[in-house]
């Protein structure tokens, strides 16, 4: 039985300012960052890896926060700890004094989410399968008893999850069969953050028509002349067929968004994303009444389970965007996506951000397979940077993620970029720094 000798979290940060890569209208500098857990025992088999991330400054405060999640791990029994993974969650969410400081939101949420995550990893692999089919292969009421679904019995009670769950299990079989045919349907944003030049975005809106998408998500929200250019580029490059999406992240008010998303209807966007704050459920219901039929979409910024049951019960989003490493992982995650089926809902999970694209995709693969059973209106979102970190790095082919085959949650990174990227002592970092004072 290995026993968990040792939990380090690293503050890693990648520098994709330089590149604009990530910027929006909100996020001018974004530096992608991972609050990396790493989970240690006294079998050299036996490891998880895990993450939350973040956009550069105060990933250090996650990190601390993170830390002292693990300190409980260190000394369990692994089969212990795998075996009850809901037990395990309900200890951590329940430290009353760490619970103060959210609660489950906000920095102390994001370090459950990484630890967890870690956490899930070590059951992957333990069990020698990746963590969709962990998931899928889960014994139903085992399942729904380590979901969290606290405060949501006047919308999900245990028996309709466990109900939802039985639904779709004949079914299972065929439609794992179709993924290995075909993969699970991805967007790119890759092509549209809002620093690039409109030479570099009509190139990569072609390079993205090339590769197979449907699907081109473009940030829009600084000027709204600058985004009725850039959108009439895209739309030029990908075609009258293909689908666009505009995301504002969050930087309008109410009002401004009706007469924006106005402006900018002529594209024929599918959805907007995030048009005001993340908190505000009404104000949602009121842009997505207003801009119909052009759909709402958020979520990446949902701090935590009851966010989505009002969202769901105002009816005021048409896409639920979960976010693999915000939401209180696995535990917390599977009680969305039971919500929005319930809903009807399509879930397109968010994944603009360092190794999301690693996790969301057992997310979506989970959620086709066991619980929504359709792809109806449902497309993950993937962008094209810091993959090369990962030991096993997601793949895309035709506009779409093949399916994970590797035990694991694939959130392990290569021990050479952790070196090099590591804050503020890795080699690049501490490269910056002598150059800067040269």
């Amino acid at each position: 039985m290995p026993t968990i000798t040792e939990v380090t979290v690293e503050d890693v940060r990648f520098p994709t300012s330089l590149s604009a890569d990530g910027s929006d209208a909100m996020n001018k500098d974004a530096d992608y960052s991972a609050t990396y857990v790493s989970i240690r025992t006294d079998d050299p088999g036996t490891a998880g890896f895990g993450f939350t991330f973040t956009t550069g400054r105060g990933n250090d405060v996650c990190v601390l926060a993170a830390q002292l999640r693990a300190v409980p791990l260190i000394g369990r029994d692994v089969d212990e700890l795998i075996g009850d993974l809901g037990a395990v969650y309900r200890e951590m969410k329940s430290d009353s004094q760490l619970r103060w400081l959210g609660p489950e939101k906000g920095v102390e949420h994001l370090a459950l989410a990484a630890v967890m995550n870690a956490l899930w990893d070590v059951a992957a692999r333990a069990a020698g399968k990746p963590l969709w089919r962990l998931l899928v292969d889960m014994p139903t009421e085992q399942l729904v008893d380590l979901t969290d679904l606290e405060y949501l019995s006047d919308v999900l009670t245990r028996d309709e999850a466990v109900a939802m769950l039985r639904e779709t299990e004949p079914t299972r079989a065929a439609r794992i069969a179709e993924l290995e045919r075909s993969g699970y349907p991805c967007y790119t944003t890759s092509a549209g953050w809002l620093g690039y030049s409109d030479e570099k975005l009509r190139r990569l809106c072609q390079e993205a028509v090339d590769a197979g998408y449907r699907h081109v998500k473009l940030k829009v929200g600084a000027n709204v002349d600058d985004d009725i250019r850039r959108l009439r580029i895209a739309r030029e490059v990908i075609g009258p067929d293909a689908q666009l999406m505009i995301d504002a992240n969050q930087v309008w008010d109410v009002p401004q968004a009706i007469e924006w998303v106005g402006r900018l209807a002529e594209f024929d966007p599918l959805w907007i994303e995030e048009p005001t704050s993340p908190d505000d459920i009404l104000g949602h219901a009121a842009i997505r009444k207003a801009v119909a039929p052009i759909g709402v979409a958020t979520g990446e910024h949902g701090m935590n389970r009851v966010l989505f049951k009002q969202l769901f019960q105002a009816e005021a989003i048409d896409f639920c965007q979960l976010d693999a490493a915000r939401l209180g992982s696995i535990n917390e995650i599977v009680s969305v996506l039971l919500m929005a089926k319930k809903f009807g809902v399509p879930v397109c999970p968010h994944a603009g951000g360092v190794g999301l694209c690693e996790l969301v995709q057992h997310l979506s693969v989970f959620d086709y397979v066991a619980v929504s059973a359709s792809l109806e209106n449902r497309v993950t979102e993937y962008v094209d940077h810091l993959h090369e970190h990962f030991v096993e790095p997601c793949v895309v082919q035709d506009g779409a993620y093949v399916l994970p085959t590797a035990a694991g949650y694939s959130a392990e990174m290569h021990e050479a970029s952790v070196r090099e990227y590591a804050f503020p002592d890795g080699s690049y970092w501490a490269g910056r720094r002598g150059a800067a004072s040269a």
